[in-house]
């Protein structure tokens, strides 16, 4: 009674703590013929990446093509592809910030027409295969899904980290910007007294000059 308490619990926990850390989602787009059309995901450092893609089409006398394009926040290309109809990318990111897959349609580009796409996009815990992992650790189950509950913790543990270091990096920002600020408010001020002060003693030379005082 109690291992299968604790085994629900631990399914319950791993469910939700899923929800907030895993990330795999299925993604249709229609692409304008005229027109790329991107998608794009903040990932830290270090986190496997893994998208499959295909064109969906009605016509099946006429398969249109497309040309896929994987970029680092840095603008290092990670993944090309022309005239494709399916296709897949997997890389693991060295750096952190904003990955960005964009599309286009190859070939006649006729104005008003559109072509559909398929992007299956998984990240971290969620690209992994854990079908080999239970075959080749011989485990099943609540063992499984018990060692799927600590890579999720152990990711959870890393983005809140990560976290934190964006929070100092942003503090630091804000506190530069802000000293940055004061000192252009005092230099502003300091030339604008001495601006006028110029001001009045030029106007005083010019009514001492026409002896007005």
């Amino acid at each position: 009674m109690t291992t299968r308490t604790t085994a629900t619990a631990a399914a319950t926990i791993l469910l939700i703590v899923c929800s907030v850390v895993l990330t795999g989602e299925a993604i249709w787009m229609n692409l304008p013929s005229s027109d790329t059309k991107c998608v794009s995901e903040e990932i830290q450092n270090n986190v496997v990446v893994l998208g499959d893609y295909v064109v969906i089409s009605d016509d099946r006398s006429h398969s249109p093509t497309i040309s896929v394009k994987i970029t680092s926040p840095y603008g290092n290309n990670l993944h090309h592809g022309e005239n494709e109809t399916n296709g897949q990318f997997a890389f693991t990111t060295q750096e952190s910030g904003t990955y960005q897959a964009c599309f286009s349609v190859d070939g006649d580009k006729r104005e008003g027409s559109s072509v559909s796409v398929s992007l299956d996009w998984k990240i971290g815990i969620a690209a992994q295969d854990w079908d080999s992992v239970a075959r080749k650790e011989k485990i099943e189950g609540v063992e499984l899904e018990l060692r799927k509950l600590e890579q999720v913790v152990e990711a959870v543990h890393v983005h809140l980290l990560y976290l934190k270091n964006r929070e100092v990096d942003m503090r630091n920002l804000s506190e530069r910007t802000n000293s940055r600020v004061a000192w252009f408010s005092m230099i502003s001020l300091g030339l604008c007294i001495g601006v006028s002060s110029m001001q009045l003693w030029h106007l005083k030379r010019f009514f001492q000059k026409k002896k007005l005082i």
